[in-house]
C-alpha cells in the first residue's frame, strides 16, 4: 500500500468525509488503499485465471473498497486496512462463486476425496498419508495426485469460503463485545488451523508459505523448488484439502 498516502489519512479526514461524503476525499482514501484490491486479486488468481479477467476482479474489489469507505466508522478503533481487506476478499470470493464455472465432475471428485480424507482423519486421529488416501479412493497415488491437481482452483475457492465463513472479522463482529465463549472459539479455531499446517509435509508447508505469505505465483514457486508447475498445483491442492478437512471436522464437532 502507499504508506506515504496512508499517513495522510487521519481521523480528521475520516471525520470530514463522514460529514461531507466529498468525492474528492473518498477518491483520496481510495487511492491510498487501492493496493488492498490488487493484493487480494493476485492472491485469488489461481482460482479465476481461466474463468474471469483480472480487470473484472479488480473492478469488483474496487466497488467493495468504496463500500468499505462509505461504511467505515473510524471511532470504533478498527484498523481500516484489516476491515477492508476482509470485505474486499469476501466480495471477490462471492463474485467468483456466482460465476458457477466449476464442472459437476470436479465438484463430485472434490466431495468424494474430501469425504475419504475426513473419514480417515477421524479413524486415524491424524492426517492420512498419500498411500492411505489413495487406497481408500481405490486408485494409485499418481492417479490421485493428478485428480487433486485438476481441482486446484476449486480447492482454493472452497478453502477460502470456509475461512471467510468462520473467521469473519467484519466491522460489526470486531466492534461488538464478544462473550468469553466467542473469544475462546475464535482462538481455538486459529489454533486448529496452525496445528493443521504443522501436520503438512515439508513440501506442502513450503508451498503454502510461499503462496500465502510470500505471495508467489505457482509458476514462481515451481522455479524456486525446482519442480513442475503441475506438481506445485498438486501439492497446493492437497495441502488445502487436508486443511479444509481438519478445519471442517473441527467445525462439525
Amino acid at each position: 500500500m502507499d504508506k506515504t498516502a496512508i499517513k495522510e489519512i487521519d481521523s480528521k479526514l475520516w471525520e470530514e468525509y463522514q460529514e461531507t461524503h466529498s468525492p474528492r476525499i473518498r477518491n483520496k482514501i481510495l487511492m491510498a488503499y487501492l493496493d488492498i484490491v490488487k493484493i487480494n486479486a493476485r492472491k485469488m488468481q489461481a482460482v479465476y485465471k481461466n474463468h474471469a479477467e483480472l480487470e473484472d476482479i479488480v473492478n469488483q474489489g474496487v466497488i467493495a473498497l468504496i463500500d468499505c469507505i462509505d461504511k467505515y466508522d473510524y471511532r470504533r478503533g478498527v484498523q481500516f486496512d484489516s476491515y477492508a481487506s476482509i470485505r474486499v476478499r469476501g466480495s471477490i470470493i462471492d463474485y467468483i462463486r456466482k460465476q458457477d464455472w466449476v464442472p459437476r465432475s470436479i465438484r463430485k471428485k472434490s466431495i468424494d476425496i474430501e469425504r475419504a480424507c475426513m473419514d480417515l482423519q477421524n479413524e486415524l486421529s491424524r492426517a492420512p498419508t498419500d498411500d492411505e488416501l489413495a487406497a481408500r479412493m481405490g486408485m494409485q497415488v499418481e492417479e490421485m495426485n493428478h485428480m487433486i491437481g485438476e481441482m486446484q482452483g476449486f480447492m482454493v475457492l472452497s478453502y477460502e469460503e470456509l475461512l471467510q465463513d468462520n473467521l469473519d472479522d467484519s466491522e460489526e463482529h470486531k466492534s461488538s463485545i464478544k462473550t468469553p465463549e466467542q473469544v475462546l472459539q475464535t482462538d481455538e479455531l486459529k489454533r486448529v488451523i496452525a496445528n493443521s499446517i504443522d501436520e503438512l509435509s515439508e513440501k506442502e508447508k513450503t508451498v503454502i508459505s510461499l503462496y500465502y505469505y510470500e505471495e508467489l505465483k505457482l509458476k514462481e514457486i515451481a522455479f524456486v523448488l525446482g519442480l513442475t508447475e503441475s506438481r506445485i498445483s498438486q501439492l497446493h491442492s492437497k495441502a488445502l484439502m487436508k486443511l479444509k478437512c481438519r478445519v471442517g471436522g473441527y467445525m462439525r464437532e
